[in-house]
């Protein structure tokens, strides 16, 4: 199995652990690495990054990520989501134009306190560990940012948004904050993943469908790793300057257009050699590699 992204559409009552020990026992692949956890009760897009592939999850990791969300108003849960323990009724529920106003305010950077129910450490212990045996700790809040948010439907109690936002949100989270912010409480009552960065939803394969098709059927639905970083500039070399990158040794480069500090993908006819650090101005240009991929084969 060569490397790269094959693009997985997980079903609900799984974990993302357990899709990755399905498709490493399927494939026999040693290396594989996802970008971004979805909980066992969402579905949606999980890239995973096979051997060589890994190695672009810091570079794919920050890209937006862009769900459809189902918030159940006027009902607390102490998980955020469907799968917790109702803490809070609420029988009066906000007009349904209010809730398109309210939401809009969530757009751009925000405070998000994260959920004791995540996966986050504290001291070196999971904080949903923490949270099933009692214990409280005191989170602090972070920046994150809903680049976009729409309402698409409200037929209350329910209400389905499309949120695209930065790495590191929770959109229970978000459901939880609507809620409070429109007085009524809330919970996340399904949560889909549509796209993360350049990758859609509509171009993943089924989980079922893994066991019933051949190795050379999901090797051509693999994305290359030539293809992987489509949003990063492109600087093509030849063999023996491939041969120096690999090797760790920074390449002169002497091409217009890359300004100092850029982050490039250096590539041949076969396929990707690097990711390099430009530094330095053209005609002094030098690309220094930040991370370098054996070749196909």
């Amino acid at each position: 199995m060569n490397s790269g992204i094959l693009l997985i559409d997980k079903p609900a009552g799984v974990t993302s652990f357990q899709v990755v020990r399905r498709v490493r026992s399927k494939l026999s692949v040693r290396k594989i690495g996802h970008l971004g956890t979805l909980d066992p009760f969402a579905t949606g897009l999980l890239p995973l990054c096979l051997q060589e592939a890994t190695k672009l999850v810091p570079y794919l990791m920050p890209e937006p990520k862009t769900y459809r969300a189902v918030v159940r108003l006027g009902v607390t849960t102490d998980t955020q989501d469907l799968t917790g323990q109702v803490v809070a009724r609420s029988p009066e529920l906000p007009a349904p134009e209010a809730v398109g106003r309210v939401a809009r305010g969530f757009v751009g950077e925000l405070q998000q306190t994260p959920p004791m129910y995540s996966a986050l450490h504290h001291q070196g212990q999971r904080l949903y560990r923490l949270a099933r045996r009692g214990v409280v700790v005191e989170l602090q809040p972070r920046m994150v940012v809903i680049h976009r948010l729409t309402v698409d439907e409200v037929d209350l109690p329910l209400v389905t948004l499309t949120v695209t936002c930065s790495q590191g949100t929770y959109i229970r989270t978000l459901a939880a904050d609507l809620g409070a912010a429109l007085g009524c409480g809330a919970h996340l009552a399904a949560l889909r993943r549509i796209a993360v960065g350049p990758f859609r939803v509509e171009e993943a394969l089924p989980l079922a469908a893994l066991e019933e098709l051949a190795l050379e059927e999901i090797s051509c639905r693999t994305i290359p790793l030539a293809h992987c970083l489509p949003g990063m500039k492109r600087v093509s070399v030849g063999p023996d300057q491939a041969r120096q990158m690999r090797q760790g040794r920074p390449l002169l480069y002497a091409a217009d257009g890359l300004a100092p500090g850029e982050q490039v993908q250096v590539v041949t006819d076969a396929g990707l050699v690097a990711v390099a650090r430009v530094q330095g101005r053209a005609p002094q240009a030098c690309l220094s590699p930040m991370r370098v991929f054996a070749p196909e084969g």
